[in-house]
C-alpha cells in the first residue's frame, strides 16, 4: 500500500537547506501495522510531513508509491482524499470553527472529490456520534471550537475521531501517544485498533515508547536514525528497545 524507496529529504532551517531523510526505504502493505520507532532527530516526524505534503520540506532523491500511484504527484488535499491521513504531533487549535462544521466540510469536500455524494447535516451527525463514542468522547465536545482549550489528550482522541469519520485507508501517525495519560493512552489506542485494523488499511505509527504498542499490538517495528532505516523487525524489536536502548541496537546494525 505504501512504499518508500530510497528518499533523501530537507527541510527549511535558518542556516538554509538541512538533509534529514538520507535514502530511506520502506514498505507498509495493506492489513499491516508498521511501528517506526527511533532517538529524537532521527527524522520520524520529517517523515510524517513529506508523505502528508507540508510545505518547507523538499524530496531531492527518490519515491513514494501510494496504492501504485505517484504519492509526489499528488497535492495535500487529492493525497487525503485518496486515502491518507495524517496525525500530527501538536494538533493545531483553529479558533471560530467548530468540530462538527470543520468534519463535516473535510468529509464532504473528500467524498465530492472522489464522486461520491454529501451526506446530509443528519447523516453526518449519526456518524460523529458513532465515531466520538468509540473514543468515549461527548457529542458537546464536538461542538466546541476545534482544539480550543483542549488538554493534549482531548486534542489526540479528536484527532483520533476525526480519523473515524473520514475513514482513510492508510494512517500516518506522527507520536499519537504523547500528552496521554494511561486512561487516555488506552482509549486511544483501542480506537486506532477499531477504525484501521478493519479491511485492508494500513497504519504507519511513529512512536518513541512500547505502552502504545501494547494496545495497538505492531505487524513489524523499524528503527529509523540518521534519516534512514537501520533495522527492522517484529513486536519483539521494540520490547529490546525498551529494555535496551537504541545505542545496542544501533551499534549491532551499524556492525
Amino acid at each position: 500500500m505504501l512504499k518508500i524507496d530510497n528518499l533523501h529529504a530537507e527541510v527549511d532551517g535558518a542556516g538554509g537547506k538541512k538533509a534529514i531523510l538520507k535514502g530511506l526505504s520502506l514498505e507498509v502493505p495493506a492489513g499491516e501495522v508498521h511501528a517506526i520507532m527511533g532517538p529524537n532527530g532521527a527524522g520520524k516526524s520529517t517523515l510524517a510531513n513529506v508523505l502528508g505534503g507540508k510545505p518547507g520540506y523538499e524530496v531531492t532523491q527518490g519515491s513514494v508509491a501510494f496504492k501504485g500511484e505517484d504519492l509526489f504527484d499528488l497535492d495535500p488535499h487529492e493525497r487525503a482524499a485518496t486515502g491518507l491521513f495524517l496525525g500530527f504531533q501538536y494538533p493545531v487549535e483553529i479558533p471560530g470553527v467548530s468540530n462538527v462544521q470543520f468534519l463535516r466540510e473535510a468529509l464532504n469536500s473528500q467524498r465530492k472529490y472522489r464522486g461520491e455524494e454529501a451526506l446530509s447535516g443528519g447523516e453526518f451527525l449519526k456518524l460523529a456520534k458513532d465515531k466520538a463514542a468509540l473514543l468515549k468522547m461527548d457529542m458537546e465536545m464536538l461542538k466546541r471550537q476545534v482544539n480550543v482549550g483542549f488538554s493534549g489528550g482531548e486534542k489526540k482522541r479528536a484527532e483520533m475521531v476525526q480519523m473515524g469519520i473520514l475513514d482513510p485507508s492508510f494512517a500516518v501517525l506522527d507520536e499519537t501517544d504523547s500528552g496521554l495519560d494511561i486512561d487516555a493512552l488506552r482509549i486511544v489506542g483501542e480506537g486506532i485498533n477499531s477504525i484501521m485494523r478493519s479491511g485492508d488499511k494500513g497504519v504507519l505509527l511513529i512512536t518513541h515508547y512500547q505502552r502504545l504498542l501494547d494496545v495497538v499490538k505492531p505487524d513489524r517495528v523499524s528503527v529509523l536514525a540518521g534519516g534512514r532505516i537501520v533495522q527492522t523487525g517484529g513486536p519483539e524489536l521494540a520490547l529490546r528497545l525498551e529494555a535496551e536502548g537504541y545505542d545496542a541496537v544501533m551499534a549491532e546494525a551499524a556492525a
